[in-house]
């Protein structure tokens, strides 16, 4: 279907329709329209972060195109000073767009330790509890294709086994709430394209670089690995350039731990020792061949190759 055929059908308002004029934006909201399948009223959980603003606005054209009833609400944790304000303006700049939303705030004594699950389940139980009051059922997550790979390599670095490592589906369910996440096939940089486009605004959370985060470090590892690692999937072997153990040794640490595991496809990971005792052996130029957690780990010239043992 057209454009000027989508718009007239549906009677998408022209603030909305004018911003799908772009084609970037099209192929994004024709991607997330293919991956949800909701015929009734639902609930989008909106932080204020350029994933969760790109829902808002794919969202809100999805429930109008649909005829259906959409709600918005912004969770204010209240774990910093600036959250309240931040809460207040992603409303304002929501309601340009049409889009009433609800600010819900977490109030009460907050945690010192385990802030992120703790904040996690207080954002759910917010939801769950203003969903229940208006009897909605489903609800719209802005999780994205960058946090699929985070968490894959977080519960590998905790010890999943192989079997245990696919944690964020599509659609799941707790308690009596159904949660949907339609960007799962959708990369970070385009929502926050579209959020830049669209609002020409998204929070940055100062969090984000707190490496005290387990999920910040990852990133970080995430990022590193693909600048300087090549997996031939035909040959089921790493490569990592030399350059790459110049970073923390966190970071080369935790890297080469996920990269034995996937290759090696063993169930438990590498004792700890036996990796630093790896790292030391590249860095001091002594490794010429060696066997660990069902992988062989070579170096040639300037690259260390992991390929699997047979």
């Amino acid at each position: 279907m057209s454009l000027k055929n989508l718009s007239v059908a549906t009677k998408i308002p022209k603030l909305f329709n004018d911003k799908l004029k772009n084609k970037k934006i099209r192929q994004i909201y024709k991607k997330f329209e293919n991956s949800l399948e909701v015929k009734e009223k639902f609930a989008v959980a909106v932080s204020g972060g350029p994933d969760s603003l790109a829902l808002a606005f794919l969202s809100k054209i999805y429930s109008i195109k649909n005829k259906l009833t959409s709600r918005f609400y912004v969770i204010d944790h209240k774990l910093r000073t600036e959250s309240t304000k931040e809460a207040k303006k992603v409303k304002r700049v929501l309601k340009k767009y049409q889009i009433n939303a609800q600010i819900l705030t977490w109030r009460g004594k907050k945690p010192i330790k385990k802030i992120q699950s703790t904040a996690r389940k207080k954002r759910y139980d917010l939801l769950f509890n203003q969903c229940d009051k208006l009897g909605i059922n489903y609800i719209l997550l802005g999780h994205h294709q960058d946090d699929l790979i985070e968490n894959f390599f977080i519960r590998m670095l905790r010890g999943s086994g192989l079997k245990g490592l696919i944690s964020l589906d599509q659609k799941s369910k707790i308690k009596n709430k159904q949660l949907l996440r339609p960007l799962l096939n959708q990369k970070k940089d385009d929502l926050r394209f579209l959020s830049k486009h669209a609002f020409n605004f998204y929070v940055e959370d100062p969090s984000n670089k707190d490496e005290k985060y387990l999920r910040i470090v990852i990133r970080k590892l995430i990022d590193e690995l693909q600048k300087n690692t090549f997996f031939n999937a035909k040959e089921k072997k790493f490569s990592i350039n030399q350059k790459f153990f110049e970073q923390p040794h966190e970071i080369i640490f935790r890297s080469l731990t996920i990269l034995i595991n996937l290759i090696g496809n063993k169930y438990h990971s590498v004792r700890g020792k036996k990796i630093d005792n790896l790292i030391n052996s590249i860095e001091n130029d002594s490794l010429i061949k060696a066997t660990l957690g069902g992988c062989v780990i070579e170096k040639v010239n300037h690259t260390v190759i992991i390929s699997k043992e047979y």
